[in-house]
């Protein structure tokens, strides 16, 4: 599920856990940063223009290609991480975390709903932007470079809740705007993707073996995924116009993305008796900008398109400021 290249020499170039006693802590920090950003953050931009360059010249339909990627690639790259991830004893305390912080963070949205006195189908757009962070290609790159490899045993769980609670919850929020809540739980229902999640986790703990190039299959339309939605991200951002972008509502939307979600994180980690490692992962996690899915559903369910991949957009760009100094604190 990582986005990009991480080549193993970056990581042995002094990106460790935060509180090492290295003497040339400054400039391995220093080294990191710069890391991070060609890394991590330049990968996800480049295919961003990729898309946008795209869309420009040709001027796609971008339905389509939203559905091949939400009913096609998705579910096999669920399949593919729920077979190929261990569930282990930290779950509990990461699916309970999440949950929390998503509740939280859904009832500050509203809050802020009803402040900016949003309609229901903006207000769905709002909560989409805020609620859910971009864990996958972008967050589990961020942690490893950040706390090594020891951290992907948090992370790449936590990555699995949030694209579970974004398949079930984002959907419901995305459809609802359109059809009241009978259609959004039948729009959830007719989701293939939330429908794989159980026979992987049964194969897997069953230790059933599939056939080696039936799985090669399922890894190649799985890997597909993650590159596919950012390129569609990327051409729905060539169809949004600067001069009509509601910076006002935007800037709601990156405070509490970037800013009182990683503080609400850390809140409600106190209240478990977890490591400080699992803990800074969660925080770290929670503090990624909004999610790239969430342009894929709002495209799919035509819940504001434009403005969740401005806020997509603008987040991912002040996230290259926040997460720098959000990690000199952990």
């Amino acid at each position: 599920m990582n986005f990009g290249s991480i080549r193993t020499g970056a990581l042995n170039q002094g990106i460790g856990a935060p509180g090492s006693c290295d003497p040339a802590d400054d400039v391995s920090m220093e080294g990191s940063r710069i890391l991070i950003f060609f890394e991590v953050i330049m990968p996800v931009f480049l295919i961003f223009v990729s898309g946008f360059i795209l869309q420009r010249i040709f001027l796609l339909d971008l339905k389509p290609i939203s559905t091949l990627a939400v009913y096609l690639l998705l579910p096999f790259l669920v399949f593919q991480t729920f077979y190929t991830t261990p569930l282990n004893l930290s779950f509990f305390y990461i699916t309970a975390a999440s949950v929390l912080i998503m509740v939280l963070l859904i009832i500050l949205g509203m809050a802020a709903g009803r402040f900016l006195h949003l309609d229901k189908k903006d207000e769905n757009a709002f909560l989409l932007s805020t609620i859910f962070p971009n864990s996958g290609n972008y967050g589990i790159p961020i942690i490893l470079f950040a706390f090594g490899k020891q951290s992907l045993a948090y992370g790449m769980p936590l990555m699995i809740i949030h694209a579970i609670l974004m398949g079930i919850v984002g959907v419901y929020i995305a459809a609802n705007g359109r059809g009241g809540v009978r259609m959004s739980v039948k729009t959830v229902l007719s989701q293939p993707a939330n429908y794989v999640i159980i026979p992987a986790i049964l194969l897997q703990q069953f230790h059933v073996r599939i056939p080696t190039n039936i799985f090669t299959s399922i890894e190649l339309v799985g890997n597909a995924t993650i590159p596919v939605i950012m390129i569609i991200l990327g051409m729905q951002l060539a169809n949004v116009t600067i001069r009509k972008m509601k910076w006002g509502r935007i800037g709601w939307v990156t405070l509490i993305r970037l800013i009182l979600s990683p503080a609400i994180a850390y809140g409600v980690c106190l209240l478990f008796p977890m490591s400080s490692l699992l803990r800074n992962v969660i925080v770290v996690m929670s503090a990624m900008p909004s999610a790239a899915n969430t342009t894929l559903y709002a495209i799919q369910f035509d819940a504001r398109p434009q403005f969740v991949s401005s806020c997509t957009l603008m987040t991912t760009v002040f996230s290259i400021l926040s997460l720098t100094v959000l990690l000199n604190f952990l």
